[in-house]
């Protein structure tokens, strides 16, 4: 992963709980990157830790007594915006093509600096933590810029071949190897952000991608198998802008309520839940693996931190253990609300409530990514304007001077790791919303508001375990 010039607030002081909950979590160690400078905060550690915590049991609380139903209006409200042609995704689409295209080509051909070449700035920055975050906030803008939606619509032209049946047996477990394998290279290869390297590796992806696409049909393995729409697809139900095709086939978009779109959501089969999992998983472990804990618990001094290569082999047992962890966690939750709630399929349940999920993921990629993001955008405003090292000023941005202080001193540093932890406390309070609406639809069964208490006292630890991520020490 990109070399982030973070500053994130940090702080040396671990709580009991957070440990134990870590320990928990991670039967043997894990690996990551977080941030590096240290901030003192204004309060002991365990006062937000406490905070946070009770932030959450409090939503809980006011969530028993709120009718599940009474949720329902709101999340049908939609208010219209406009109409749009039914050709402009292709037109956007083939110009995404297009510049990844372009962003291949520099990472061939261009400067091997992660920080002047755009490719691994497009990638890592632009792409896994920018776009995450709008799609999040607004909808799923990533199918307006999918780079094969329009060459596969070419090809399928030229070439009218019928595709083969998409297995159903397969449901999202190829989307979950193709995003092991994305999550490996990004936390664990030793230079994910080489840009030769990376350039073949999204231009074999590319490619592998347009096979699938052309044997089993563009919208079977966007579904359900392509990692990156399937992710974006996933966080974009979180959004407030919603997209559908009226009888003429164009495209109208409405306003509506931050989640409302997870009111009529199918439950998710096993493979879409780990997927899901497997997604929050990942960051948290990127953020846990340089903590002085984790690295303790490896054998590695973090003040003499020997580099990626060194770890991994930890690193990769880690991230799998990691995952494994969480999803083992959330699965006991949900099978132990089903003994309390009785009456209600565990499958069923654990398939709809893994939608709780969205907010803790979209809060833990914002929350983490934060200071890398505020930094390597603008990086990579300057390297579009010089794609291939050769003196160019394309948009008049080549010599802008980048700042890192947006992300210093003592001031910025109270705020963003103010905002991360207001994220993730906020991110799990909407997911215990979400649980508790998800419970009222009208295939599921009817069940007690104490049916919750599980998967909300694993939330309550897991907003424990994020806030002291933000407050521990890290290396590397």
């Amino acid at each position: 992963m990109l070399q982030r010039a973070c500053s994130t607030s940090r702080h040396v002081l671990a709580d009991a709980p957070s440990t134990l909950f870590a320990a928990l979590l991670f039967p043997t160690q894990a690996l990551a990157h977080a941030s590096d400078r240290g901030h003192i905060l204004l309060l002991p550690t365990g006062h937000y830790l406490v905070g946070g915590a009770a932030a959450v049991a409090i939503s809980f609380l006011a969530l028993a007594v709120l009718p599940r139903r009474a949720l329902g209006p709101l999340a049908a409200r939609r208010l219209p915006l406009v109409m749009l042609p039914s050709s402009l995704p292709f037109w956007t689409n083939l110009a995404s093509f297009a510049f990844l295209c372009v962003l291949i080509a520099a990472g061939i051909f261009g400067s091997r600096d992660p920080l002047s070449n755009p490719l691994p700035l497009a990638i890592w920055t632009m792409l896994w933590v920018g776009l995450t975050l709008i799609v999040g906030v607004f909808g799923n803008f990533w199918s307006w810029i999918d780079p094969w939606y329009a060459p596969v619509r070419m090809a399928r032209r030229l070439f009218s071949k019928p595709h083969l049946a998409y297995p159903k047996a397969l449901g999202y477990w190829p989307a979950v190897v193709l995003f092991a394998g994305f999550a490996w290279f990004e936390l664990i290869d030793i230079a994910p952000d080489d840009p030769y390297r990376l350039a073949i590796a999204v231009a074999s992806y590319w490619l592998l991608t347009f096979g699938c696409m052309l044997a089993f049909g563009y919208e079977p393995w966007s579904r359900q198998a392509e990692f990156l729409s399937v992710f974006f697809r996933m966080i974009s139900r979180l959004g407030i802008i919603e997209t559908a095709r009226d009888a003429s086939g164009r495209l109208r978009l409405a306003l509506c309520a931050p989640a409302a779109k997870l009111w009529r959501e199918e439950p998710l089969p096993l493979s879409g839940a780990v997927f899901l999992l497997a997604a929050l998983g990942s960051v948290s472990f990127d953020g846990f693996s340089k903590t002085f804990a984790w690295l303790g618990l490896i054998g590695v001094n973090p003040l003499e931190y020997p580099g990626r290569s060194a770890v991994q082999g930890a690193n990769t047992v880690g991230l799998l253990l990691f995952c494994a962890g969480l999803i083992a966690l959330f699965l006991a939750a949900v099978s132990l609300g089903a003994r309390v709630g009785k009456q209600f399929d565990r499958r069923v349940a654990a398939g709809r409530l893994v939608w709780s999920i969205v907010p803790i993921a979209l809060a833990y990629h914002f929350s983490h990514y934060l200071t890398a993001f505020l930094v390597n955008a603008q990086y990579f405003v300057v390297a579009l304007s010089d794609p291939f090292g050769l003196g160019w000023d394309l948009f008049g941005t080549a010599h802008m001077l980048v700042s890192a202080g947006i992300t210093m001193g003592s001031e910025s540093a109270w705020v963003i790791w103010n905002l991360q932890a207001f994220a993730i406390i906020a991110g799990h309070v909407l997911a215990l919303v979400i649980a508790h609406a998800l419970a009222a639809e009208p295939d599921a069964p009817p069940r007690t508001v104490w049916a919750e208490l599980p998967l909300t006292l694993l939330m309550i630890g897991y907003t424990v375990f994020g806030l002291w991520l933000l407050s521990t020490p890290t290396a590397g």
